[in-house]
């Protein structure tokens, strides 16, 4: 039998590649002889991360909308227009059984061209609330997988299946213990520990919090945990001075799976993939929702578990008076932890490659015994 042959495009964030990639390792781990092609944006991180992993990509010239400087949307415009031909051109040449999107600006025109040419697409949504190009893609799509209930409200229900995000399978492999792990960063597993992310980047809000409280962090035996992200380490650690025993301040974290296993909280921002990891590992988490992401999204995605008595909500607003009081209320009630893990549990949904990759293939299949039967007419 021939190759099944895959196009997987869309990217920009961690938050897009990530799942990205799990689904291709998925295919490639359920047929080895499996040709896959991403698509990516040109300039953007998937550029890298994709051929670091193994996978072939082509870039486009596609960006974002300006939605506060107008006459900028014209090059926006312009850059669309070339990409789709460029797109066009590169389904005709690959002829890919099926095209998958996870979102970001080269899903656009690559699964348009792809549906236009008679190709099965299928859309992978993150989010509890639908992204931009994901609503546009959804009339041609043939199946929309997703990770929240409810967004019949933005896709055709019958197109809909709820698979949950992909996540590294380190996270469900990983075997180190409280104890081993809190070790690690010199800590004493016997007393709380909290985690504390923003993103690779950085969340300011966040660590303008844990800032404002240092003095009573360093007088009290919760223990931290502090990535203040690339972008803002060396301002914070000239501000934070001499670092307390109950300290760990670093710009990144490699290696996460050991930090979600010595935490006993989290503090984080609301992105998708890590919401899905923290419902995998059924992690009690706090989560401040950046304000700075399209049609408040992160909000959304914290209401989700909120409303299941899943996380506690801190705004971004909020933060720098709530936060760390929040965070100190509750590493200390035992019983609240308790319940927030066991909900939030209830809302991981494992597996989630592997089932996207069943229905990838599914669709392919669909495909090739469509094509046959036109051509034995």
């Amino acid at each position: 039998m021939e190759p099944m042959r895959v196009i997987i495009s869309g990217g920009g964030t961690g938050g897009h590649i990530f799942p990205a990639l799990s689904i291709a390792n998925a295919l490639k781990e359920k047929r080895p002889d499996t040709e896959i092609l991403f698509v990516g944006a040109e300039n953007r991180m998937e550029m890298q991360r994709v051929p670091a992993a193994g996978y072939p990509i082509k870039g486009l010239p596609v960006s974002g909308f300006d939605r506060k400087h107008l006459l900028k949307n014209i090059v926006v415009l312009w850059r669309l227009a070339k990409s789709q031909r460029m797109a066009k051109k590169i389904v005709r040449s690959f002829k890919p059984d099926v095209a998958v999107g996870v979102g970001g600006y080269a899903s656009g025109p690559t699964l348009k061209m792809a549906a236009a040419q008679g190709i099965p697409t299928l859309l992978q949504e993150q989010n509890s609330y639908a992204g931009v190009t994901n609503k546009l893609l959804a009339k041609s799509a043939s199946v929309i997988c997703v990770a929240y209930e409810g967004l019949e409200r933005f896709f055709p229900a019958e197109k809909i299946k709820l698979t949950g995000n992909p996540v590294r399978q380190s996270l469900l492999e990983h075997s180190t213990t409280h104890e081993k792990a809190a070790a690690l960063y010199g800590f004493d597993p016997q007393k709380p520990i909290v985690l504390i992310v923003g993103g690779s980047l950085g969340a300011r809000s966040i660590n303008e919090a844990i800032l404002a409280h240092l003095d009573e962090i360093r007088q009290g035996e919760v223990q931290f945990i502090w990535q203040t992200g690339k972008y803002y380490f060396e301002e914070m650690r000239k501000r934070v001075g001499d670092i307390p025993k109950n300290l760990f301040i670093t710009d990144f974290i490699g290696n996460m799976d050991d930090a979600y296993t010595a935490a006993d909280l989290i503090i984080s921002r609301a992105g998708a993939g890590s919401i899905s990891e923290f419902c995998l590992l059924g992690k009690a988490v706090i989560l401040v929702p950046s304000p700075n992401v399209a049609e408040d999204h992160q909000t959304k995605n914290a209401m989700a578990l909120v409303n299941k008595g899943a996380g506690v909500y801190v705004s971004d607003k909020d933060a720098q008076e709530k936060l760390v009081a929040t965070a100190f209320e509750l590493v200390h009630d035992e019983e609240k932890l308790a319940e927030l893990r066991k909900n939030i549990l209830t809302m991981a949904l494992p597996d989630s490659a592997s089932i996207i990759a069943d229905e990838v293939f599914r669709l392919a299949e669909e495909h090739r015994n469509m094509k046959k039967e036109s051509r034995d007419m």
